[in-house]
């Protein structure tokens, strides 16, 4: 094992000058380091054995007696590596925090304290951008929090808030994390702890469903959802939504998306999907607009995305071809002619499908939470 001890004190001492309160405080840091690598190492030792970690089973409790009984692992030594996970974490170790909680979550009994590993899990993941692991560390907790039987319901909804904040930094730097922002924040349980508690991420599941185009499904919920929350909170994302889908209001809905712009630009989650947002947006507009008037002059519809009129002609014409949208340009009236766009029978039945689905599940948990009172 490194001696962190001795490359903490090496560098510490490096520095002069140094108050005389620093460095008591230094001497208490490289002792309780010290420490804690004596109580640890005896099951460190121990793990690092590929027939030890094979004996492992389901069962927590048999593999702390397998332990007791083969190698006087106490459950001393346990909490040991927790507490020397969390002081590596603090040190700022981050991959050594996430290597130790592994095992101490094989190990540890307590549902309270597996809780916390894997919140800790989850931090070491996301400061170390390993976001595939930190993928896997949400969902892991989403179970954690959902399965707990005797939990408080305020305590799951304060734990569920915490999830979707943290699921944040995770969903925005992974391929597959718009899918599993929206298939999260639209789940009934999260959903609800966003209306109650955090009605500011509905931005994030807003711009989510209109970056994200195989979600279209989705849209007619969060518009729901937005509507519902408007008095609690808005901003240009939702309101653009909002105009643009429920009041039809093309001169509202061009005035949000440049507020939008700047929303994005300084937006920490949102700034690298700013021009697919906006290009979606964009068509978001321009298949409402072509919905309502079947026949579109292109200057008025330029003027209506935010585009000049060379840009707008260019930008259609690739949208027509690329899409396969039933549309064509006269070039002669400077028109943009739509033919019928329906919603096939196929599409309209897994909508409804998803929404009796949505709503039965919350139904259930209605009947059980007032049983439970």
């Amino acid at each position: 094992m490194v001696d962190f001890a001795m490359d903490i004190h090496k560098a510490l001492n490096n520095s002069e000058d140094v108050p005389q309160s620093m460095k008591q405080r230094r001497s208490e840091v490289v002792a309780r380091l010290r420490k804690l690598q004596l109580d640890v190492d005896p099951i460190i030792k121990c793990l690092e054995s590929p027939n030890v970690v094979r004996n492992f089973k389901q069962d927590k409790a048999f593999n702390l007696q397998f332990l007791q009984a083969d190698f006087s692992i106490s459950a001393d030594h346990i909490e040991a590596l927790y507490q020397y996970a969390k002081f590596q974490f603090e040190c700022g170790n981050y991959e050594m925090a996430a290597d130790l909680l592994q095992p101490y979550r094989t190990l540890c009994t307590s549902s309270e304290r597996n809780m916390s590993a894997l919140w800790g899990k989850l931090s070491s993941d996301i400061l170390m951008q390993n976001f595939e692991a930190a993928r896997d560390d949400i969902f892991k907790l989403k179970d954690a929090i959902d399965n707990q039987t005797f939990a408080q319901p305020l305590v799951q909804l304060q734990q569920r808030t915490w999830l979707l904040h943290w699921s944040l930094f995770v969903f925005w730097n992974h391929e597959k994390g718009k899918d599993d922002l929206i298939d999260l924040f639209m789940s009934p349980a999260y959903l609800a702890a966003i209306q109650i508690n955090a009605q500011h991420l509905l931005r994030y599941l807003a711009a989510a469903v209109v970056v994200h185009k195989k979600k279209r499904n989705a849209l007619k919920e969060v518009i729901r959802t937005i509507q519902q929350e408007a008095y609690e909170y808005s901003d240009p994302v939702t309101q653009f939504l909002e105009s643009l889908f429920v009041h039809y209001d093309f001169d509202g809905a061009q005035q949000q998306l440049k507020e939008c712009e700047d929303v994005l630009d300084n937006d920490f989650f949102l700034v690298a999907c700013k021009e697919e947002f906006l290009e979606n947006a964009r068509l978001f507009v321009f298949e409402t607009y072509c919905r309502i008037h079947q026949t579109i002059d292109i200057t008025l519809l330029a003027e209506r995305l935010n585009m000049d009129l060379q840009a707008a002609e260019k930008w259609i014409t690739n949208l027509i071809l690329n899409a396969r949208l039933n549309a064509k340009i006269d070039s002669k009236s400077n028109t943009v002619v739509m033919g019928m766009q329906a919603e096939s029978v196929h599409e309209q039945l897994i909508e409804k499908s998803k929404q009796l689905s949505m709503r039965t599940f919350a139904l259930s948990n209605a009947v059980v939470g007032s049983s439970r009172v």
